[in-house]
């Protein structure tokens, strides 16, 4: 065990999202000891698993995973022997009201009674494209970006100089055709590029839903693309974890000894304590003073500077701080159904998929169009799972949960966010799902409304962002979370961000987590004797 030089810990983790156990799990697995400490009683951040209602349990915000990174992954020994993290992929399922659904399944569509979708070769070859160009840029996700201004220069940063190079070497075997053509398309938006390639409709609308999913954007907004590419980094199937998404959570704290990293849960933090321009460790609520050589923030830029004090940090960080935009747009919507039911046109494998709302790309930007004057559209773009379907142990008593994720939401409703406003939403839900499920107001025995807001304060990322700020060219590499404070260190000597606002961004990948803790080692934090 590492000599903690009369401190309590080595790292302090704030908050107990997927990124903020990856960092204390690799830290943890180098000998360090750690403490993770989150103000909910549940753990997972934004991936938790939580009991709705007697004998009702259900992945309460997000509830799937495509983008959990395989180095990470590795690393960590997720899925790694028996009784370990679990995944159960599932088809995507385009739903359409003529019920001629689009199963999208291993990048291949087709109808969901067998026949052949008349774009499926297009789409195809669109699909193989996005997904090559996905490979090659994930390959920065496991890196921490250059500082843009090169004041570090040292043998990390020259290993990471190695890698970008490496990235441009591969670029250059893609041939002069495609190098041309993925320089064309970066930059573009995913309206132009889809229905240049395929029929506008429910598979096109499904592509589009995917560019946009979780952020402040439509189809034609530019840099849209790129964020699909971002989706298709590590394959477009979806997937489920058995016993809901907490399970990750559960997963990493058990691979690491207990005696390496302890996690606290219902602990509020005021403030990070800094002892002569150095974090010394953390004041809790209750006036309790935990000391540590490293503090590594899980939650937004944002909070995590007014944590440590304004004072602290200079004055164009602050303002670039200010600067970022993390405006959510995506609610929750948790519905509890007495019993199952059925989706004309699917089979019971094809409706235990990824359902999607999204008619074509431009009901997408429609869709778009009404966030921006902060409403809700009447023809809202939703993704659907029923995990009960894939996942037996989840629900008792014969109850089943929907689980609903609705775009285009704003943070700052027009109205606001009261009862009246969430009841509208759950409501909007059913009525657009009874188009497609028959009869379904008649099964729902409760609701959970989650607006962009309510995410926000239950999970702490800013404006209830999904990636806890936009992933967009101005806001990645070396300009995430914002210029001069790319690399994890956050101003402050042993102050770390190890969350989604850091690179490479959000989902549930753990590469954030798992990066920062890399960084505070590469950075020798542990080797000054003090």
């Amino acid at each position: 065990m590492t000599n903690t030089n009369n401190h309590d810990f080595d790292v302090i983790i704030i908050g107990a999202g997927h990124n903020g156990l990856c960092a204390g799990a690799t830290l943890a697995r180098k000998g360090k000891k750690i403490l993770v400490l989150e103000r909910s009683k549940v753990l997972g951040g934004m991936a938790r698993t939580e009991e709705l209602i007697p004998g009702v349990r259900i992945s309460r915000i997000a509830h799937l995973i495509y983008n959990l990174n395989e180095q990470v992954a590795k690393e960590l020994e997720i899925g790694a022997g028996q009784g370990s993290f679990q995944l159960k992929k599932i088809p995507t399922v385009s739903l359409a009201l003529n019920k001629k659904h689009v199963i999208i399944e291993n990048g291949v569509p087709s109808f969901s009674n067998g026949e052949k979708h008349p774009d499926s070769e297009s789409y195809a070859l669109l699909y193989q494209k996005l997904s090559r160009y996905g490979k090659l840029l994930s390959k920065l996700a496991t890196i921490s970006p250059p500082m843009a201004n090169g004041a570090s220069f040292n043998l990390n940063s020259l290993k990471e100089l190695f890698k970008l190079a490496k990235l441009g070497i591969n670029l250059k075997f893609l041939g002069t055709k495609d190098l041309r053509e993925f320089l064309r398309i970066i930059f573009s938006n995913s309206y132009d590029v889809i229905l240049d390639e395929i029929q506008d409709g429910p598979l096109a609308g499904a592509l589009a839903a995917d560019a946009v999913r979780g952020s402040w954007s439509g189809p034609r907004s530019p840099g849209s693309l790129f964020s699909l590419i971002y989706r298709l980094s590590n394959g477009q199937d979806a997937a489920i974890p058995v016993n809901g998404m907490g399970s990750l959570a559960e997963t990493l704290i058990n691979l690491v000894e207990h005696k390496n990293m302890e996690v606290r849960t219902g602990i509020e933090i005021h403030r990070v304590l800094i002892v002569n321009d150095a974090v010394a460790g953390v004041i809790l609520r209750d006036g309790t003073t935990i000391t540590a050589r490293s503090v590594l923030s899980c939650i937004g830029v944002k909070k995590s500077m007014l944590l440590a004090g304004v004072n602290h940090f200079d004055i164009e960080t602050v303002k670039r701080v200010n600067n970022i935009r993390s405006r959510g747009s995506t609610a929750k919507v948790n519905l509890v159904l007495k019993e199952p039911f059925k989706i004309d046109g699917l089979t019971d494998k094809q409706a235990a998929g990824r359902l999607l709302v999204a008619p074509s790309v431009e009901a997408v930007e429609a869709a778009f169009n009404s966030l921006k004057y902060g409403n809700v559209s009447p023809n809202p773009i939703i993704e659907v799972v029923i995990p009960s379907f894939t996942d037996k142990t989840l629900c008792s008593n014969g109850n089943h949960v929907l689980s609903a994720i609705m775009q285009f939401v704003p943070y700052d409703l027009r109205a606001g966010w009261g009862k009246e406003e969430r009841d509208k939403l759950s409501q909007l839900l059913i009525d657009t799902m009874e188009k497609y499920i028959p009869g379904l107001k008649s099964l729902v025995i409760h609701t959970d409304v989650l607006s962009p807001h309510d995410i926000e304060q239950i999970t702490g990322a800013p404006g209830g962002h999904w990636h806890h700020q936009e992933i967009s060219f101005d806001q990645l590499l070396t300009t995430r979370p914002a210029v001069g404070i790319s690399k994890y260190s956050f101003g402050i000597k042993g102050y770390y961000l190890c969350g989604s606002s850091a690179h490479p961004g959000g989902d549930v990948m753990g590469a954030a987590g798992r990066n920062s803790a890399l960084q505070l080692i590469a950075d020798g934090v542990f080797n000054d004797k003090q």
